[in-house]
This record gives structure tokens, sequence and C-alpha cells, in this order.
């Protein structure tokens, strides 16, 4: 079976946590990841990511990072300072990755997260992508070495230009052309860009590394209107391996709420043990879609 993660931020409010809260927390319910923002981790010494990689060792758990890439680190900005600014910036995400043992990072991660303020066309949007492309050289060179895979994520329109759909995620990673760059889909973005969610899956293939799973609505999975069976069925049809990470964003308030633009609470009164038992509903409901496509 698929391992099966958690975004620490459906409990959190903010970026930074405890994380070692959380990997326990994890644990308990039964999930085998923990999937976090990797941004924070510059903020700690080696004493702290030693303390975090104990706790994770300790109770079984894999951890994975995100990245939604600041805007004054922007990978497809035409100033030739953010932009290397920005490769330095990942490179240092990448080696306290690598510190914690960490094997694959993803996320916005090859542009400035979220739409720009300015009109963009076409030949704007392909000159972005040429400049994100070879700075993702450099990092994802960088990453080889420390045995860590780059995902590149296809997000919605509304968080980002360069990467929308399945086949731009495909056609970034081969230009790209290294073997540790890989793409991640998530079906909360794929609901809202791609045409047929199961087609998107096969046409990424062997090159999907990593799988995000929410709800249209940003809720738990099966606590929506996607369809499910489409997408386990083209997760085993490509005979997907890798893990499969819930993120959904529930509560309004403080970084998250405001950057992942929730502006009510999509479970009443989200208390820590409501969101506990929600966290265990969504994966009992994933293990049963993994069990029902014999995964």
């Amino acid at each position: 079976m698929n391992k099966l993660g958690i975004f620490m931020n459906f409990w959190e409010e903010n970026w930074a946590a405890d994380h070692i809260k959380y990997i326990n927390k994890a644990a308990k319910i039964g999930f085998d990841i923990l999937e976090f923002q990797a941004q924070p981790l510059l903020e700690m010494d080696n004493s702290r990511l030693d303390e975090i990689k104990k706790a994770a060792a300790d109770a079984g758990v894999l951890l994975t990072f995100s990245v939604g890439l600041d805007k004054k680190y922007d990978l497809t900005s035409a100033d030739s300072s953010v932009r290397s600014g920005g490769v330095e910036y990942l490179k240092r995400i990448v080696e306290k990755v690598a510190y914690l043992g960490g094997d694959i990072i993803s996320g916005v991660s090859y542009e400035g997260w979220g739409s720009p303020s300015e009109i963009i066309n076409y030949d704007d949007k392909q000159v972005r992508r040429e400049r994100s492309i070879n700075c993702m050289k450099e990092i994802a060179g960088s990453a080889a070495g420390y045995g860590v895979t780059y995902c590149v994520e296809a997000v919605n329109r509304f968080e980002g230009v360069v990467l929308n759909t399945a086949v731009e995620a495909v056609d970034y990673v081969k230009e790209v052309g290294l073997d540790n760059v890989g793409v991640l889909l998530d079906t909360y973005h794929m609901n809202i860009e791609e045409n047929d969610m199961g087609e998107a899956i096969r046409h990424a293939g062997s090159l999907l590394k990593s799988f995000h799973t929410g709800e249209n609505n940003r809720k738990p999975p099966g606590m929506g209107t996607l369809d499910w069976d489409k997408v386990f069925k083209a997760l085993k049809d490509i005979d997907f391996k890798g893990n499969i990470v819930s993120e959904p964003f529930v509560q309004m308030g403080g970084e998250v709420g405001r950057d992942i633009k929730t502006w009510r609470n999509l479970i009443p009164d989200p208390t820590e043990e409501k969101l506990d038992v929600a966290a265990k509903g969504l994966l009992e409901f994933t293990q049963s879609m993994l069990r029902k496509y014999d995964m």
C-alpha cells in the first residue's frame, strides 16, 4: 500500500508550529507521513533539527516537505539578482531537508507563489517559464547531490502562472532533463484546471513522483464532490507507488487562512479534537480507496 500522509497545517493557522507535536499526532492517528512547509527550517539550528529527526524516527513517521516560494525569491523574475537569490535560498532549503533525512520536496518551488499583479500574456508566460527552467537545472543539480527529488506542482491559475496542468508540468520536467525532478499533482488544483483528472494522471505517468489529495472545496477527501474512483483508477493504471499526502485547509485565520484564502471555517467550530476526527476519517477513506483498487 502507498505511504499515506497529511499536511501539518490542517491543524495550524501559521506555517511554523511545533513539528514534534504533529509528528506524534500523525503517528497516533495512523499516518505514515507528515508534510510541512520547508521554509521554517531555515530558522532552526542543527540541535532543533536533530530533535525533529529523532522524533520522526522514534514515531516511524516519514517527513516530506513543500514550498510556497515567496515572491522576493521568484525564479521567473526579470531581475537576475532576484532569480539568483531564489536559487541560493532554495539550495539552502534543500540542505536542511537533506539534513533531516528527507528525500522529496515539492510545491510552488519554481516561481513566486500567487498570481502576479501585472497583466500576463502568452509570450510573457513562456519567458518566465524559460527563466524558471534555467534556475531549476541548478537547484535540482544541487538537490541530486543530496539524494533529494525535487517535484514541481501544477497549481490553479489563481496560485501560479507557469504550471497549471499536468501537460505543462510534464513538459517542464522533460525540458529540465534531470532524473531527480518530477511532477506532483494535486486533486484540488486539477479539479479547477484539468478536463479529465484521470487522463491528467495517466499523462504524468512515471514522472508522477508524489500526489496530493484534497476535495474541490479544500475539505478532506470524501467531504466534497470529486470523483475519487476516477482518480484512484488512474493511479492504479500507472502503477503509482509514491506518497499520497492529503492537504486539506479548513480554518480561517492566521497566515494559512490568509495565504490559502480561507474566509470561513469549512468545518464548523474546528477544535483540535474535531480536526483529529476528520483526519482519521480522511485516512480511512483513502485506505478504503487503495484497497478497492488493490494498491
